[in-house]
C-alpha cells in the first residue's frame, strides 16, 4: 500500500511541473509581429470554471449568420436578452452525463481519463461582468476574430451534406445544446487544450501545454497585451 501510495504521489507531483513547465513555456516561443488590421477590435471573454473553459462571442450579426444552425435547433440566438454564446469542446460522456458534480460516475471519468470521443457544447449566456471572478475579456482584431470563428466551426463533425450534427434530446435546459465534434477527448488533451489551440490560431499566445484553466488563463495574461 505504501509503494501504491509513494507511487500515486510521484506521478501527481510530476504531473504538476508537467503543468507548470507547460504554462511557463511560451506556445508560440516568439511573439508575432502585430498585425495591422483596420476596423475596430472585437472581444469576446473565457468562461472558467475550475476544470474547464469555454470561449464566448458576441451575438453579433456575423457571429449569427455564421452559427444560423443554432437557430434551426431551436437556440433563441437572436433573443435581445442573449449578451455571449459560449462554445465548449469536451469529452462526450463526461459532457452528456454529468450536468452537476453531484451526478458524477464512474464510467464518465474514467473516460474523462483515458479516451472518449469529443462533443461540442453550445450554451447561451445574458450580459457578464468582464471583470468578475473566473472571466477573462480579450480584445481581437478584426480577422484575430475571424480565424477564431473559422476555428470554433472547424471543430464541428459535419455529415455528407456538409451540416453539422446535433445529438439529439441532450442538453442541460433549453438555452445549450450538444453537437458531434471531431476529435479524441483525455486528460491530456482536453478542453482547455483545445481552447489554446482556438486562442492560438487567433494569433494569441498560450502556454505550450494548459490541461488546466488557471495554467491557461495566467499564459494568456502573461504573453498578450490583455
Amino acid at each position: 500500500m505504501r509503494r501504491a501510495a509513494l507511487a500515486l504521489a510521484v506521478l501527481a507531483a510530476l504531473a504538476a511541473v508537467a503543468a507548470l513547465l507547460g504554462a511557463a513555456l511560451p506556445r508560440p516561443f516568439l511573439a508575432a509581429e502585430s498585425e495591422q488590421d483596420a476596423g475596430p477590435l472585437r472581444r469576446i471573454l473565457i468562461f472558467a470554471n475550475p476544470i474547464h473553459t469555454d470561449i464566448a462571442l458576441p451575438p453579433d450579426p456575423d457571429v449569427l449568420a455564421s452559427f444560423a444552425f443554432l437557430r434551426e435547433d431551436g437556440l433563441p440566438i437572436d433573443d435581445p436578452a442573449v449578451g455571449w454564446i459560449a462554445f465548449g469542446w469536451g469529452g462526450r460522456s463526461f459532457y452528456l452525463e454529468t450536468p452537476t458534480w453531484a451526478e458524477l460516475k464512474p464510467g464518465p471519468a474514467f473516460r474523462a481519463l483515458t479516451l472518449d470521443r469529443a462533443v461540442m457544447h453550445v450554451g447561451l449566456a445574458g450580459e457578464v461582468d468582464p471583470v468578475q471572478a473566473g472571466v477573462l475579456a480579450l480584445d481581437l482584431t478584426p480577422a484575430q476574430f475571424q480565424r477564431l470563428v473559422d476555428n470554433v466551426l472547424a471543430s464541428f463533425t459535419r455529415n455528407a451534406e456538409g451540416a453539422v450534427v446535433p445529438i439529439e434530446g441532450r442538453s442541460y435546459g433549453p438555452y445549450d445544446r450538444f453537437y458531434e465534434a471531431n476529435g479524441w477527448f483525455n486528460a491530456l488533451v482536453g478542453c482547455n487544450v483545445w481552447t489554446a489551440s482556438a486562442l492560438r490560431s487567433a494569433g494569441l499566445r498560450t502556454g505550450w501545454w494548459n490541461p488546466l484553466p488557471l495554467s491557461l488563463l495566467w499564459s494568456v495574461e502573461t504573453y498578450n497585451p490583455v
